[in-house]
């Protein structure tokens, strides 16, 4: 499956630079498998395995489905709790010339019967039961819905008696095949084509509930694989740790996608809870975990001391906005530096701290473009910003996808024909490293005066009694917009807009910047399942009460 978006000359450019190879991720799996095959490689709960075993199980289950005639490039999804076989499952895949999608296993039946009918999806891999829900009944279902649904693959070892027909234990086969001589030819046939094929398709939030898909070869993911392993400084000596589920980027970037190109151990936490995390990052000395913020505060919440965390590096947090106060305590009490970046599903990967950057830098920027980025920074006309000012942030580079998912009018509202696209994100450079100061959509124009959000929520998020802020515009006959602050503070704490006004002049914040309201909060609405701020809902909230007099 051709990929919609990528033309000769951007491929040719970026094969020239180096930046796209023709390795696919198996490739990796293959060389640890011959250099590292006595070394672990995956690690739950219930297995261990080493890479020349991973690598072995992979060609079994490969070797499986292209046997069970699924066509090449049939999509595949994959429907996995953090596991071993999860993570065999995906690489599986590939290796058999199917495309894959990883979906989180919370999904339910509104947003997997889209994903189903839009993919066309051949097969699935699910647990039959998981956290009391019966997935292999809901996925009955969608086959009475959907005829091109043929198959199901369980991860557990029996198949019950209720399963449709076509419904097998992936262990099992695996397990199987593994013992009888694989035919390497029938996998030099069906090989991916690392730029012109489609390999993975991954999910956006997004604010209707129902999420798009976007299409990805293996090589701009192998080109922001090689990018994260360099910041990181990951080599096989590391022992990288999923929290948060592999089916997203927190966890799933370092630990599927960057940890088999260094080599580096992966141990997956199939259910979350704070003490069981701690246990698991003593037990197995992990030195990099992938979590998203809410993990991180429960683990605080828990007495840490208990624990041998002495063998932590970084902690990779993503998937929502981290407050500096969390930040500042877990590496306090982790002993391990937090990181810090910008991209998207829909646009790709923009930039990364090093582990090695100042606390500053990995606080208040996202780091350094990776490798091969080009970057403009233009203002409201359209025109590039002088050095050194602010502007809305345009980007192209080798770690974009290839589009939405089979839709070329939807992407092209995303890239241009050359390739350059948009995170609506108003930044400044300095010390080599972009500063997030807010969103264009999000920027406040106070009597022709432009107000940064991320800015004051930067300076109020420093003060003792608050947790968490966001600043939004209401609309003003005066001055066109003011700016309101949300504020969450801490618990047991009470926060006065006087506290707020005096704390930020005593940051010496310009005097047309201060929030002109507070609003005292417990919480934020959130976008989907994301995490992160919706600023909408909040805007909508105040605007409300400006008009009613309140």
């Amino acid at each position: 499956m051709k990929p919609i978006r990528y033309q000769q000359q951007m491929v040719d450019e970026f094969l020239k630079n180096g930046y796209w190879t023709q390795e696919l991720f198996f490739d990796f799996w293959e060389r640890n498998a011959r250099e590292y095959g006595d070394r672990e490689a995956l690690v739950d709960s219930k297995y261990r395995v080493t890479w020349a075993e991973a690598k072995r199980l992979v060609d079994a289950i490969a070797y499986t489905w292209v046997q069970m005639d699924i066509p090449q490039s049939s999509r595949i999804i994959i429907q996995s709790p953090n596991s071993v076989y999860g993570f065999l499952a995906r690489i599986a895949a590939e290796r058999a010339g199917l495309i894959s999608l990883t979906v989180y296993p919370y999904l339910r039946e509104r947003e997997l019967t889209y994903m189903v009918e839009r993919t066309e999806a051949t097969a699935v891999v699910i647990l039959h039961e998981y956290r009391n829900f019966n997935y292999l009944e809901m996925y009955k279902e969608l086959q009475r819905q959907f005829p091109h649904l043929k198959k199901i693959f369980l991860f557990d070892d029996e198949v019950p008696d209720s399963a449709p027909e076509a419904t097998y234990s992936l262990t099992k086969l695996a397990q199987q095949a593994a013992a009888k001589p694989i035919e390497e030819e029938v996998f030099r046939a069906r090989r991916l084509d690392p730029i012109w094929d489609v390999a993975l398709l991954t999910t956006t939030s997004g604010t209707t509930g129902i999420p798009k898909l976007v299409e990805w070869p293996t090589a701009p993911r192998v080109c922001t694989s090689k990018g994260r392993v360099g910041i990181w400084n990951l080599t096989k000596d590391d022992i990288t740790m999923a929290i948060a589920p592999h089916a997203g980027g927190a966890a799933g970037t370092l630990t599927y996608f960057a940890a088999p190109l260094a080599g580096a151990k992966t141990v997956m936490l199939e259910e979350f809870d704070p003490e069981a995390a701690l246990a698991l990052i003593e037990k197995e000395k992990a030195t990099a975990i992938g979590v998203v913020p809410t993990h991180l505060v429960r683990m605080l919440e828990a007495d840490t001391s208990k624990y041998d965390l002495s063998s932590l590096r970084f902690i990779r947090s993503a998937g929502g906005y981290l407050s500096p106060q969390i930040a500042e305590e877990a590496e306090e009490k982790f002993g391990a530096v937090i990181t810090s970046d910008l991209g998207t599903q829909d646009m790709g990967s923009v930039s990364g701290c090093r582990v090695e950057d100042s606390k500053e830098l990995r606080r208040r920027t996202v780091g350094r473009m990776l490798p091969g980025n080009k970057v403009r920074l233009l203002g409201e006309d359209g025109n590039e910003v002088p050095e050194g000012e602010p502007g809305i942030l345009y980007f192209r580079g080798p770690h974009a996808p290839a589009g939405y998912y089979r839709d070329e009018e939807l992407t092209s509202t995303v890239f241009d024909a050359d390739g350059w696209t948009s995170t609506g994100d108003i930044v400044k450079f300095d010390q080599e490293c972009l500063w997030i100061l807010g969103r264009a959509k999000d920027m406040i124009i106070r009597g022709g005066q432009n107000i940064y959000p991320a800015e004051i929520e930067g300076l109020l998020n420093e003060h003792p009694k608050v947790a968490s802020v966001a600043i939004v515009g209401y609309p003003d006959r005066e001055m066109g917009e003011r700016a309101c602050a949300y504020v969450i503070p801490k618990a047991g704490q009470d926060f006065t807009f006087d506290e707020m006004v005096k704390f930020l002049k005593d940051k010496k914040l310009a005097m047309y910047k201060l929030p002109e309201r507070l609003e005292v909060v417990a919480e934020f609405p959130a976008v989907g399942d994301s995490g992160k701020v919706n600023k909408e809902t909040l805007k909508k909230d105040i605007a409300a009460k400006v008009e009613k007099g309140l």
